[in-house]
């Protein structure tokens, strides 16, 4: 069990927050614990709107804000730290999708299931493949998805213009990515013909958004087998993955070594560059136009354009794409379970999904809110990137995971570093082995 005593204090302490136990001795009030930084400004807007929804809803009953103010890394491990206790648990937490199967194994998320059963929305309303965000390896749910994203490749057509490129661009395999590549830095050595995360420092990102988007369009196709329940190493299309960035980087198509060695440059360069259009192609998510809104790029439309990520031979179903995004989940220490779900009911209204999606340019996991035409309009490729909901893919749901994840990312690191992929890849398979135990494995 827990323990809470003395180490509640000692994490109080060092968060340097207020105990969130004090909603546990008020029946009527229950705490929820968010992120509040940079780029994540408009969650705190909606939070303090549904604050005063809920408290009008229910007289009687009253919400404590807990804004976690820290960068997303330390937000994530706070939060957890938190969870170790009943007496600084949350009631309702702002969950990414990425942790969700890690804290579940941890005991600190409460199953959903009976509640989102009972509530029409959840059948009626949500995107059938977005339910998979807070689904855990049990097979319940422990996280209603906020919002979600995908995956595919941004390119300036004024660049593609300039360097003889169709402005209209729809690549069919991985070779013809490159083939545009290395055109763009033929005519324009300054530029970046393909910029995707590949620093340390980029972490998570370097495995979703490179390697898995790769790895999901080779005939291989997945890091797990969900029928057969096996980690697929050794693989053949990890492999691949790595000989795609090997030579990506080996013919300087990417950015440079030092800026994927630099912890700033996704903070710092990545859409700077991208406004003063140095970057040709960009494999990132349907999010980045909302970063380029919240920094002032407001006309981007007229030099940015989106395509999906083709699989490496064009073999079917012909693109890929992958999905995260974050979610509102119940602490399994609330005392307050129906009280919290209700808070998350109203957070995940239609019309407050619709404000939010449309502040953020983030997609709405609710069916509904996508079809609204503030979302639509807010973002005119917004239907493009919902469009590829139809026939994403998830993480796998698994606690060994993460494990996986920092595996992955220690072999693009060394494929940058100039280690043949083949080495690489086995090398991986070796690790994941170790961390997920032979039995759970096949070869693909």
């Amino acid at each position: 069990m827990r323990r809470t005593t003395a180490l509640a204090a000692i994490l109080t302490a060092a968060l340097g927050l207020s105990a969130c136990g004090g909603s546990a001795e008020d029946p009527n009030t229950i705490t929820v614990a968010y992120h509040r930084y940079g780029n994540t400004q408009q969650v705190d807007a909606l939070m303090q709107r549904v604050k005063q929804q809920y408290e009008q809803a229910n007289p009687g009953k009253f919400v404590k804000l807990d804004p976690v103010v820290a960068p997303e890394s330390e937000y994530l491990s706070k939060l957890q730290l938190r969870m170790r206790s009943e007496s600084t648990a949350p009631d309702v937490l702002y969950e990414d999708s990425f942790n969700v199967n890690s804290d579940v194994d941890a005991g600190y998320l409460l199953a959903l299931d009976d509640r989102l059963a009972q509530w029409p929305d959840w059948n009626s309303s949500y995107i059938g493949t977005t339910k998979q965000a807070g689904k855990a390896a049990d097979g319940r749910i422990y996280g209603v998805p906020l919002d979600t994203d995908t995956r595919g490749l941004w390119y300036d057509r004024k660049l593609f213009a300039e360097v003889g490129l169709p402005e209209e661009w729809k690549p069919r395999t991985w070779d013809d990515i490159l083939a545009a590549a290395r055109q763009i830095k033929q005519k324009r050595p300054d530029a970046i013909g393909i910029d995707m995360p590949l620093g340390k420092a980029e972490g998570e990102s370097v495995s979703m958004q490179t390697v898995e988007m790769l790895l999901y369009g080779t005939e291989t196709g997945t890091l797990y087998d969900e029928q057969q329940r096996k980690w697929v190493v050794p693989s053949k299309g990890f492999t691949d993955a790595m000989g795609f960035i090997s030579t990506a980087v080996g013919e300087n198509l990417t950015q440079s070594k030092p800026q994927i060695a630099d912890a700033q440059y996704d903070k710092n360069q990545r859409d700077q560059l991208a406004r003063e259009g140095k970057v040709g192609i960009r494999l990132d998510g349907s999010f980045a136009s909302g970063n380029w809104q919240d920094a002032g790029w407001t006309d981007w439309t007229k030099t940015m354009a989106a395509t999906p990520m083709p699989t490496q031979f064009g073999q079917a179903p012909g693109t890929v794409t992958l999905s995260g995004g974050w979610t509102l989940a119940v602490s399994a220490a609330s005392d307050k379970p129906d009280d919290s779900f209700a808070f998350i009911k109203q957070a995940l209204s239609v019309d407050n999904v619709v404000q939010y999606s449309a502040a953020t340019g983030n997609l709405p996991a609710r069916a509904d809110a996508a079809a609204d035409p503030r979302v639509t309009e807010a973002n005119l490729l917004n239907q493009f990137w919902i469009g590829l909901l139809a026939n994403t893919h998830y993480r796998p749901a698994l606690p060994e995971y993460p494990k996986v994840s920092e595996e992955i990312q220690k072999s693009v690191l060394d494929v940058v570093g100039g280690r043949a992929p083949a080495e690489v890849s086995d090398q991986w398979s070796q690790q994941v082995s170790r961390i997920v135990e032979p039995a759970n494995t096949r070869a693909g």
